[in-house]
């Protein structure tokens, strides 16, 4: 019997029929699930050209009761299906336009449908052909042979399609994005999609995913159990994030947005509630269809607020989650591709800045992602330069009050920024360890140098060398003077540091061609025991001898003749200032010993020699050594750095544990 619709044939035409063979197929199976099918075939067979004879889409679907085929195919742009299951998100056909779809790529399409009237299977065909689409007919009505409903539909007469574009993975992914998500939640039903036999993979398109139950209680009534799955996809799937509600029988019940749709990351989410809570739900009249969120009566139930409440949290948890993880680690690979970040060096001290620096974007990027997306690439490298600076300075706290002239953070959302820059403070603390680690270095390279290979160790080509570079063993406080220079640069060096005189001074005495080992000073505020308003200026002076050189009256007297000879010198005699000179080599004798003794009521270790305003020391390189470490201990405790690998650190380098090559690890250790 010929049938026909409420629309005629150019009006169906132009009322926006899928043009994509791929979408087209996909309203039939999606026709199929519509129907209650778990289990949707699509057949095709080709012959030795590629050329498809036809294609058909199989459902276990309860068919299509003949009693309601003028409310089905006489209805356009409206169905049973949408009066039945408006608020579906997965009914498809609710409009009524999958079923011409075939138009695009068949001349004709023919529903082999089976349904179950009074505990008999009935059997018959609808037809509708390219050329006449507002006109259906049903024919061949019979008592099935079938054990079960369902419908094929065959689609014949195939053009400008081959066996190509349905083995082509453009098909198969494409299906696999369409339907997905709804085999996902339906796996444990047994649902499937099948192209030639074979299941759809979609496994691929979900990144993470997670199970979980939620109670809550309904005044003194019993709990009511909500099962949640959360599902992060690979990529986007459709162009909005819901919470879905399900009845007991996995029908979707209301739909209703998160709170990440205007995030601005790749946080693609799905997440579905199922519970017999929503068995009642009533849709509320007058509710458009194409609103984003389908609201019911029940959305004020004190049941329904408090669990929108617990998926909020448990949604942003797994959102922060996201972000901290594969999406910070997205956003730094992404930096480091397009060269965002300022360069640094590959010493430690500079890599450890840079760590401080994606430390702390990772964490912005976690608590406010909004604050890089939509940035050029030299919008970038200008945000992230300009954090760089501000870390390596006391003002990182005041990123705090940069970003909120960006965006708005929440309460909680500014505590977690304003832990994460006090955690993150590592700049400076990275760079005293850096400090503490090389001088560590330094003073165990020291120890091989003149205790290991004392025989070997000069006073000029070894030690003074590395006090040059290092002279903060005698005080942090000194600045350098001179190195291994006679007393007229001394002199000029002098004076051009301390008090800004570039005029050379001349030294005519006869010992001026002295070259002490190290000079250095410092112009700080120390107090005048003579005066309490007044301040002094202090110097010290540094005379290295060799490890195998025992100090004796000999060396003492080397350095009062340096101390005559510095106090005869205009230049240098001011009573503001104050003088002190330090001996050092590997042993003292009784001399020295007995002058520890002269002056220890001075209440200064190592003190040998002191007369108004300078004093002289006398010092083993162990005493040297030892005040470093008892000063710096609680810092070396920290420290990773093995004392007890130091040689084994040198092999590793090529380095051979001989004097000179010691000396310029020593000179190359950077602060």
């Amino acid at each position: 019997m010929k049938n026909k619709a409420t629309i005629n044939n150019s009006s169906i035409e132009s009322a926006g029929i899928p043009k994509d063979y791929k979408e087209s197929i996909a309203e039939y199976i999606w026709n199929g699930f519509d129907a209650n099918a778990t289990t949707v075939e699509v057949n095709f067979n080709y012959n030795d050209i590629n050329s498809i004879e036809e294609i058909v889409i199989s459902d276990n679907g309860y068919g299509i009761e003949f009693r309601n085929l003028d409310k089905t195919f006489g209805f356009f742009l409206d169905s049973l299906k949408r009066q039945s299951f408006q608020r579906s998100s997965y009914i498809k056909g609710k409009k009524g336009k999958g079923r011409y779809s075939f138009s695009t790529f068949a001349n004709k399409a023919v529903w082999n449908t089976a349904y179950l009237k009074d505990e008999v299977i009935l059997e018959y065909d609808i037809v509708i052909r390219k050329e006449n689409k507002d006109v259906f007919e049903d024919i061949n009505h019979v008592k099935s042979k079938r054990t079960h409903t369902g419908t094929n539909v065959i689609l014949s007469g195939i053009y400008e399609l081959d066996a190509s574009h349905f083995y082509d993975d453009k098909f198969s992914n494409f299906l696999a994005d369409e339907f997905g998500w709804f085999l996902f939640l339906n796996r444990d039903l047994g649902y499937d999609l099948k192209i030639n036999g074979i299941s759809v993979n979609y496994e691929h398109l979900i990144a993470d995913n997670e199970k979980k139950e939620i109670l809550i209680k309904d005044g003194n009534s019993d709990d009511h159990s909500f099962f949640i799955t959360y599902i992060r996809w690979e990529n986007r799937i459709g162009d909005k994030y819901y919470y879905y509600f399900l009845n007991d029988g996995k029908r979707e019940c209301a739909k209703r947005l998160t709170s990440f749709n205007n995030n601005a990351i790749d946080f693609h989410h799905s997440v579905y509630i199922e519970s017999s809570f929503f068995n009642n739900f009533e849709a509320e009249n007058n509710i458009s269809e194409i609103e984003d969120s389908l609201f019911f009566k029940n959305q004020n139930h004190p049941v329904f607020k408090t669990l929108i409440t617990r998926l909020n949290g448990y949604l942003n948890s797994k959102q922060k989650e996201y972000v901290k993880g594969i999406g910070a680690d997205e956003l730094i690979l992404k930096f480091e591709k397009h060269q965002v970040f300022p360069k640094f060096s590959n010493n430690k001290y500079d890599q450890d800045r840079k760590k401080d620096l994606v430390n702390v974007i990772k964490e912005l990027y976690t608590v406010q992602p909004k604050i890089f997306k939509g940035l050029k690439e030299e919008q970038e490298r200008t945000f992230v330069g300009f954090l760089n600076l501000l870390l390596d300075t006391d003002e990182r706290e005041n990123i705090l009050g940069i970003i909120e002239s960006i965006t708005h953070l929440t309460t909680e959302e500014r505590e977690e920024l304003t832990d994460v820059l006090k955690r993150t403070s590592l700049s400076k603390i990275t760079k005293t360890i850096k400090l503490l680690e090389n001088r560590f270095k330094t003073v165990e390279l020291l120890k091989i140098l003149v205790y290991t290979l004392k025989k070997f160790t000069t006073e000029r080509e070894h030690i003074q060398k590395i006090i040059e570079e290092n002279y903060w063993l005698f005080g942090e406080q000194y600045h350098l003077v001179s190195s291994d220079q006679n007393f007229q640069v001394m002199l000029n060096n002098y004076l051009y540091l301390i008090d800004g005189i570039e005029d050379k001074k001349e030294i005519k005495d006869y010992d001026w061609k002295r070259r002490p080992d190290i000079f250095a000073c410092r112009k700080r505020n120390i107090p005048d025991v003579m005066e309490d308003s007044s301040m002094l200026e202090e110097n010290i002076l540094v005379e290295l001898k060799r490890p195998t050189v025992t100090l004796s009256k000999k060396e003492f007297r080397q350095v009062d003749d340096y101390l005559d000879f510095i106090l005869k010198q205009d230049g240098f005699n001011s009573q503001k200032r104050i003088w002190k000179f330090y001996l050092v080599s590997n042993k003292v004798d009784d001399y020295i010993l007995k002058q520890y003794e002269a002056f220890k009521d001075k209440g200064k270790r190592f003190l040998v020699q002191q007369a108004g305003r300078y004093e002289i020391f006398a010092m083993t390189w162990d005493d040297l050594f030892l005040t470093f470490e008892i000063k710096h201990q609680y810092l070396l405790d920290k420290l990773t750095f093995d004392k007890t690998s130091i040689q084994d650190i040198l092999k590793s380098k090529g380095i051979q544990i001989e004097s000179n090559e010691i000396t310029s690890e020593i000179i190359n250790l950077k602060e």
